[in-house]
This record gives structure tokens, C-alpha cells and sequence, in this order.
């Protein structure tokens, strides 16, 4: 049996158990209390009991106690093993993926791990593991989630500019109220409601392919909603069709909802119905077009999504009534939620100075 390794002095028993109490690494606390048993005495096998280790353990944490003092009780890590792809590389990979494939060069129209996993190899000479490319993407910011359409015809200069000159549009369209008259933001869109229904995404079990039921006839009706995210309010009816009939009354219906002595301001798209001239716009409403082709400015677009994804897929609706009663119960439960209405709804460049 080797000999037992002298223990340095320069800590006494009592200063190491206090030392013991103070540190906040639970394992380096164990082995003070050993190291101070062994100085009071105690036998080496039952001090390296006190901290949980054999004898040839504490042993070990002798030397290093004896060569590096309280920093030697503590686990060392050297932040394992260094990465194939350098930080630059990283930030190359991470702008590959966010530019997309070139469909000529690369033959495909999105990434896949696969396909990343060649683009690693060809372009860094790093061989990774398809699965493991999930992680890396993971690490870089990344997640696999759905892409929203975007019209092919979409000036995106004219979006930006759009939102850092709507301080200005509004205070044009603002002009001949009283000064200091209450603003208020409001958003309006239509959503076709139908038999021919959705089917979202879904918990299950990895393996396996849920099913839900899934309608091929084509009734439909059209909900006509619109929020006011400052005030978690909303107007919404329900309709047959999508024309200046129902537009009016629409109209009037969000100029009932608006608060007493306030102005609303109407963020809305330029579909026909909306642009004609043959409608009577309420006087407590101020209509603003929002620039063609872009429904992702509009946060309606946003709340159909949200209550599609929780209470209008996935069913079957077996008559036009109920595809009635299910619009109805979908936007009352909505307005039931103003929280949610004014995390969805609320855009930051254009609820700047709502009042004149």
C-alpha cells in the first residue's frame, strides 16, 4: 500500500469546514470536509467517506490541494472538444441559409440537413452527420418552421418606406380634426370561412401520422373583422359575400365600437370593395390603403392564422349555419382575449403619436 501524502498545514481544520460553508460548488464543499476530518485525525477511509469518494480519490485531491490550494478542490472543464467550423464559417453557413438555395446550382427550392450537409462538405471540408447538421442550425439561431407567401410582384422598398413615412401619411389624413382629438389604430380584413377547411399541425407521436377529417364540399361564408390592438377591441360580422354591400356594413359596424369621442384611423387593403367610391365612410372613420400586394403590414392577416390554428381547423362543418355559429364563437372568443388581440395587433411604426 503506497504511503499516505502529507496534507499541507497552512488551513487548519476549522478554517477549511468554514471554507466549506461559504463556497457555493457543493462538490468542492465535500471534499473541505474530508480534507478537514483527515486533519483532525480521522482515518482516511472514513474522511473519504464524509465526502462521498474512495480512498484513492481523496488521495488524489490531496495533490491537487497540495499544488493549487482551494481552486484545486474544484472540477476543472476545458469546454470540450474545439469546433470543425471556425466562427467565421459559422457566420458563412449561417448566411447560406438565410439566402436560400439557387434552384439552378443546387437543385432544390428549400434547405434540407442533407442538402446542408454537402454544402458543409463542398464548401468548409468539415463532414458532419445529417443529424447533427440539425443541431448546428440550432446553435446558429435557426428552426424549422413555416414560411409565410410573399407575392412575387412585392416591392419590398416601397413596404419599408411605407412604414417610415406613416407618421407623416397619418398627420395628412389627420388634418382638419380638432386638435387634441382622441387617435385610434384600427386594422380590417375579410377571411373566407368554409367547408373546404384547413388541417394544422399537430402534437403526436413521433412515428405516426394523426388524422383529422377533412371536407371537399365548397360552402363558405366570409367574417369581416377588424381590431383596435391599443384597446384589445375588435368589430367583426359575419356575411354571404365579399362586396361593397357588406363593406358598408362593416363600416358601420366598426364606427359603432369606436370610442365615444374618438377618431379612428382604418388601415385596410385595396380590394375593390374597399377603394369604391360608392361607400359612405362613418365620419368617426378615416380610411388609409395600405400599399399593394403586402398583407403581411396588415395584423388581421395575423389574427385569422391564430384562430384558424385554434379553433376553426381540423372540423367538418356539416351546413352553412354552422359554419355561422363556428365564425361567431371563434371571434368571441377572440374578443374574450384582448391581451392576445393587442400582442398580435400591435405594430410599432404605426401606433406612433395616435393622438392629433
Amino acid at each position: 500500500m503506497p504511503a499516505a501524502v502529507k496534507l499541507r498545514t497552512d488551513y487548519s481544520a476549522g478554517a477549511l469546514r468554514r471554507l466549506a460553508t461559504e463556497t457555493k460548488d457543493a462538490k468542492q464543499s465535500r471534499r473541505l470536509l474530508s480534507l478537514a476530518a483527515v486533519l483532525d485525525g480521522m482515518s482516511r477511509e472514513d474522511a473519504a467517506r464524509i465526502g462521498g469518494m474512495d480512498r484513492q480519490t481523496l488521495r488524489d485531491w490531496v495533490h491537487r490541494f497540495n499544488e493549487q490550494g482551494l481552486d484545486g478542490l474544484t472540477n476543472s472543464w476545458n469546454g470540450g472538444a474545439k469546433g470543425r467550423l471556425s466562427a467565421e464559417q459559422k457566420v458563412e453557413l449561417a448566411k447560406i441559409v438565410e439566402d436560400g438555395p439557387d434552384r439552378a446550382v443546387d437543385g432544390v427550392v428549400r434547405w434540407r440537413r442533407v442538402d446542408l450537409q454537402r454544402v458543409i462538405k463542398e464548401r468548409f471540408d468539415v463532414d458532419y452527420c445529417d443529424r447533427y447538421v440539425g443541431t448546428l442550425l440550432q446553435e446558429l439561431g435557426f428552426s424549422h418552421i413555416s414560411a409565410r407567401p410573399r407575392h412575387p410582384m412585392q416591392d419590398a422598398r416601397i413596404v419599408e418606406a411605407y412604414k417610415k413615412n406613416f407618421p407623416r401619411t397619418l398627420k395628412a389624413h389627420l388634418a382638419d380634426l380638432p386638435k387634441g382629438k382622441p387617435i385610434e389604430i384600427w386594422w380590417q380584413d375579410e377571411a373566407r370561412i368554409g367547408q373546404k377547411n384547413g388541417i394544422v399541425r399537430q402534437w403526436a407521436r413521433r412515428g405516426t401520422r394523426p388524422r383529422q377529417p377533412a371536407d371537399k364540399r365548397y360552402e363558405s361564408a366570409y367574417l369581416f373583422g377588424a381590431i383596435c390592438p391599443a384597446r384589445g377591441a375588435g368589430a367583426a360580422l359575419v356575411l354571404p359575400y365579399a362586396d361593397t354591400w357588406a363593406m358598408q356594413q362593416h363600416l358601420d359596424e366598426i364606427s359603432r365600437h369606436v370610442k365615444r369621442g374618438a377618431h379612428a384611423v382604418l388601415l385596410l387593403d385595396r380590394a375593390g370593395w374597399h377603394t369604391t367610391d360608392k361607400l359612405k365612410v362613418p365620419r368617426n372613420i378615416s380610411p388609409i390603403f395600405l400599399p399593394s400586394r403586402s398583407p403581411e403590414l396588415n395584423p388581421v392577416e395575423n389574427v385569422w392564422q391564430f384562430m384558424r390554428q385554434n379553433w376553426l381547423s381540423n372540423r367538418v362543418f356539416d351546413t352553412y349555419n354552422d359554419i355561422i355559429d363556428a365564425a361567431c364563437q371563434a371571434w368571441r372568443k377572440l374578443i374574450a382575449q384582448p391581451d392576445t388581440i393587442t400582442s398580435i395587433g400591435m405594430r410599432q411604426w404605426a401606433h406612433i403619436g395616435q393622438s392629433k
